[in-house]
């Protein structure tokens, strides 16, 4: 089975933004692999000004949410170290069981990879300085400066998952007649601290249990 890979764009975010900026994009790739009946919901970014399309089901919102809470206790146990978050689609068959292989495999027909940079602030160095302000509080403008850039960044990484669903149609595999996602998914993390940041998680997800597919 061909397996097609979508490389992201790098995102540079604050820890603050980190939630909603993966809601975003976990959420429009899942609406756009939501071949079933799904019920949309529209929602508005409140740090920037975006809207994004969920699938309006509670088990995904709630599915994303505790893999979001995963990614950013990650971050905090790795600082300065650059996160990915990988979003996998397979196919579920059944294997004659022997000693040494399980009843089912997995496919995967298509792995989506989404990197984020978290900033760490440099702390307020002790005695007075006159440049420690500057580097503590880099001032609004600067602030809304960045903001604007991610906003931009994050709307290019929107068109990108949109410009690939578009064009790489033939790896997906026949559509079973259910509602919602109908393929099985995962979410893995990873960072750069790991043996061998994206092998290692991809060989995490050979290894993982079945997740149950949404109804």
């Amino acid at each position: 089975m061909n397996c097609e890979v979508c490389q992201l764009k790098e995102l540079e975010v604050e820890h603050f933004e980190i939630r909603e900026v993966l809601r975003c994009i976990l959420h429009t790739i899942l609406f756009h692999r939501a071949l079933g009946l799904v019920r949309p919901k529209d929602v508005d970014l409140e740090l920037f000004e975006i809207t994004y399309v969920q699938c309006g089901d509670m088990e995904l919102e709630r599915k994303i949410d505790e893999k979001i809470d995963q990614f950013i206790d990650r971050v905090e146990k790795h600082p300065n170290k650059k996160n990915q978050i990988c979003l996998s689609f397979y196919e579920v068959k059944n294997k004659h069981a022997t000693w040494f292989t399980n009843k089912v495999e997995r496919l995967f027909w298509e792995h989506w990879y989404i990197n984020l940079n978290v900033m760490q602030h440099p702390k307020t160095p002790s005695g007075k300085s006159h440049h420690s302000k500057l580097v503590v509080d880099p001032g609004v403008e600067a602030r809304g400066a960045r903001r604007a850039a991610l906003e931009a960044s994050l709307r290019d990484v929107l068109f990108q998952i949109i410009k690939f669903v578009n064009e790489k149609k033939d790896h997906v595999p026949s559509i079973p007649n259910v509602e919602g996602i109908p393929f099985p998914y995962e979410i893995t993390i990873s960072s750069s601290s790991d043996s061998a940041f994206g092998m290692d998680m991809f060989k995490r997800m050979l290894q993982t249990g079945h997740p149950t597919m949404l109804s």
